[in-house]
């Protein structure tokens, strides 16, 4: 099993899946405190919308990724605030929109591209050197603003009123938290695909959710799961030949449901009746 180690391609698939999986399941604790589960599905295939274009018109994938996932959020969030529509609705429009549109560039493609359906499913083992360092700067850059505006994020994630009430710029530190879920979203594409990348950005904050009622150990046990999960997944998917993407994602539900099955919560509860 250590001889996996010896292989560049290895080292930087496991690089790139532990700091996805920290960045992903600590967003992922804002997402599940504010109730925006729908919203990494919606920008998830919004991204990947934007990696179809790119890959159609012969531009680099990222930008086009970013911007797709930007300004779903960015629409999405105005239209809630102004009143037009509520959130899960209007992403809901949007995802379907998006995902449209990708199935309609990639048929409008000449063949087969491995690398478009690489950001659909996942393929962290061919993740390059240049992708890693992309992913390591993006990623660093969304892991300093939430810790720079940590208690603004709880606040709103806990009640947006309030926090606003409260002197909070709560306006603006929610669509920084949106801003950021499509950044993460866009950061993780690669590893886990967007099928499944909005899996990673919850499961792991609901597995912190069972055991803790504490914010400050959800949000560390949350990223010691998520680390732990797409580490171990792609190891599995290397033992076996097992797809990356799924083997992450089931990695982390299994370990959901025996949280769930054995939570100091639910035991605590039960021991109460």
């Amino acid at each position: 099993m250590l001889e996996m180690l010896s292989y560049d391609f290895m080292q930087r698939s496991l690089w790139a899946a532990a700091l996805v999986g920290a960045i992903c399941s600590m967003i992922g604790v804002f997402v599940v405190l504010r109730g925006l589960a729908f919203v990494g599905a919606g920008t998830a295939h919004a991204a990947f919308a934007g990696v179809t274009l790119a890959y159609l018109v012969g531009l680099p994938p990222l930008p086009l990724a970013i911007l797709f996932g930007l300004a779903t959020v960015w629409v999405t969030g105005v239209m809630e605030e102004k009143g037009q529509m509520k959130l899960d609705v209007s992403i809901g429009i949007l995802y379907t929109a998006t995902m449209a549109l990708a199935i309609l560039f990639i048929g409008l493609m000449k063949g087969y591209n491995a690398e478009v359906y690489g950001y659909l499913f996942g393929s962290v083992l061919s993740v390059t050197p240049e992708e890693l360092r992309t992913i390591w700067i993006l990623g660093f850059i969304v892991l300093c603003i939430m810790v720079v505006f940590s208690k603004e994020l709880y606040f709103i994630a806990f009640d947006q009123e309030m926090a606003e009430a409260s002197g909070v710029p709560a306006r603006q530190i929610f669509f920084l938290l949106l801003s950021l879920i499509a950044l993460t979203v866009v950061v993780s594409l690669k590893t886990v695909g967007a099928i499944l990348v909005f899996a990673m950005i919850l499961i792991p904050a609901s597995t912190a959710y069972q055991l803790t009622h504490s914010l400050s150990h959800m949000t560390a046990y949350s990223v010691v799961i998520g680390i732990v999960c797409a580490v171990g997944g792609v190891m599995l998917s290397y033992a076996w030949n097992l797809p990356s993407g799924p083997a992450i994602v089931l990695l982390a539900t299994t370990l959901f449901f025996l949280s769930a099955l054995f939570s100091p919560k639910r035991l605590k509860r039960a021991a109460a009746l």
